[in-house]
């Protein structure tokens, strides 16, 4: 979301004050920008859903939810809306409620729902807010930086938020599901002053709106809502921020002409007007196995609404690359090989659920303690997940096995609701590799499977290769992994059966890999993992 015209509400405009704004720290290559005349859908083939896009100078920033997953709400960066680098996470831990630690209970699926990120000129600040789903209740993250550190605040509570803040510095936020109010914050942002329902879902629509965006735009009040999962509807006001408001479809069921296997019908997203006036609306694609994968599609204005730009009537698969400096060489590229040679994370990791930090170090490879005494894979701490990207992934780890202990187990899984792993399990004084498919979740997120050992083999030498390819496509052909090890780095030996991914929405995330090590009899013993590859086939 951003705003109209030269330093209008909501991140847009150019304030000309660094804010990690221009190159904002950013660790780009030194190669020359290389951009093409097009760019194509998908912009990132991975699960960053309920986003929001804001404009802070010449750089942008891209929001999105990540659930139970901590650190949360990550922070991508871009210089032309097309290649996106991971920055930080707005929200560092989920210490917000004891289910978030896997400990004494679980929050699969809650946590950091649609949220919503702006920058704030008159302090230099970048806001996110949020309310953590069931529970948590509502926070405020502060920075200085895209980079940080955050600060946390208790904030309010609203579903699905989009935040405004006027040409006057008052901050509103729209929100709510079905019904669609407007509340008025404090100064600072971290309490109400009055809110107000502006908008009730009409009859004659298919499910209630939801998902919103706010801006302002020429003097006129804009809040963009989804009808999940079928489009997209924007309410107008011209008398202000608290209505009243009329409301006319923007983009609602299209067809989508994007990569096949990318989804289609891309709805609940985010508004951006570029340094140069051009608008844009990037929504995601519900694109099950691999998540809600974002796509982008030019936009513009008549008669104070707003309309897609459509290409045969469909969203197009490419269109023209926006007028904006090419930033390819300003961003990080993607990292296919990490071997964890720095003590933190890179911004591209998150944990299932809060770690336990006393049990995982980053340095000389990640090493990973034991952390639970469990035998489901859904209750064990400290499991390191990482995006899926499409259409196929292959992810390759180095496992040093030889401080396990009896009864522990460690390896690469394809996880989701639906999941299976191949890994390494010492038991009753034997070392094995092992294939186990089958380990489930019902739609309550209970663990119904804790899986079934598929095939196996015994290993020695406490070093391995453990290798998941994954084709997370949504069309026929897609929605598979493959799993297999090799014990000298260069010949790979297939193991076990194939996961039929889940491609249910219920969900909502889609699948990740998921690095692990939990122990079944008690805790001691530890893995090293020397490096996580992602290559292409």
């Amino acid at each position: 979301m951003s705003s109209g015209g030269e330093g209008a509400a909501g991140g847009g405009g150019s304030s000309g004050e660094g804010a990690g704004g221009g190159d904002g720290g950013s660790g780009g290559g030194t190669e020359p920008a290389v951009c093409p005349e097009t760019y194509s859908n998908p912009l990132l083939w991975q699960d960053l859903p309920d986003l929001e896009v804001i404009r802070v100078d010449d750089t942008y920033y891209y929001t999105a939810s990540t659930f139970h997953h901590a650190p949360g709400a990550p922070l991508l960066r871009s210089y032309d809306l097309v290649h996106w680098e991971y920055v930080s996470h707005s929200v560092p831990l989920l210490d917000v409620d004891p289910s978030y630690d896997l400990s004494g209970g679980r929050s699969y699926v809650n946590g950091i729902w649609a949220s919503t990120l702006q920058y704030r000129k008159s302090n230099k600040t970048f806001y996110w807010m949020g309310c953590m789903h069931n529970k948590g209740g509502g926070w405020v993250f502060t920075s200085k930086s895209p980079e940080g550190p955050w600060e946390k605040h208790k904030g309010g509570c609203y579903y699905d938020m989009g935040l405004l803040i006027d040409d006057d510095d008052t901050m509103y936020v729209a929100s709510g599901n079905n019904t669609i109010s407007v509340a008025q914050l404090s100064a600072d942002g971290f309490s109400q002053v009055k809110s107000q329902t502006v908008f009730q879902t009409p009859g004659d629509l298919s499910g209630p709106l939801e998902g919103s965006r706010f801006i302002k735009k020429d003097g006129v009040y804009y809040i963009f809502t989804t009808q999940y999962a079928n489009g997209e509807y924007v309410l107008r006001s011209t008398k202000g921020p608290f209505g009243p408001y009329e409301m006319r479809p923007f983009a609602v069921r299209v067809p989508y002409a994007g990569a096949p296997g990318s989804g289609g019908s891309p709805h609940q997203g985010g508004i951006v007007q570029t340094q140069n006036g051009d608008w844009y609306y990037l929504g995601f694609n519900d694109s099950y196995p691999a998540g809600r994968i974002p796509v982008m599609a030019p936009m513009t204005w008549k008669d104070g609404w707003p309309s897609l730009t459509l290409v045969d009537g469909k969203w197009g698969g490419t269109y023209p690359f926006p007028k904006l400096p090419c930033g390819s060489n300003r961003v990080k590229p993607p990292v296919t090989k990490d071997t964890f040679a720095d003590a933190k994370l890179g911004p591209e990791w998150e944990w299932n659920h809060n770690p336990d930090s006393t049990k995982w170090s980053s340095g000389a490879g990640l090493t990973l303690q034991t952390a639970t005494v469990t035998d489901d894979l859904y209750a064990a701490r400290n499991t390191l997940t990482h995006r899926i990207e499409g259409p196929v992934s292959i992810a390759t780890i180095v496992l040093d096995y030889s401080k396990m202990q009896n009864g522990d187990v460690a390896g690469l899984a394809a996880l989701r609701d639906v999941s299976a792993w191949i890994g390494v399990k010492k038991a009753n004084g034997a070392t094995r590799v092992v294939m186990t498919n089958g380990v489930d979740m019902n739609t309550s997120w209970t663990t119904t499977s804790k899986g079934t050992e598929v095939a196996g083999a015994d290993v020695s030498g406490g070093k391995i290769w453990l290798r998941v390819e994954a084709n997370v496509r949504s069309d026929g052909g897609g929605a598979q992994a493959r799993f297999s090890y090799s014990t000298d780095g260069a010949r790979f030996t297939n193991l076990g059966n194939t996961l039929n991914m889940n491609k249910n929405w219920q969900y909502f995330l889609g699948y990740r890999f998921g690095l692990f090590n939990y122990a079944t009899q008690s805790l001691g013993g530890s893995v090293n993992v020397a490096s996580f590859e992602i290559t292409k086939p």
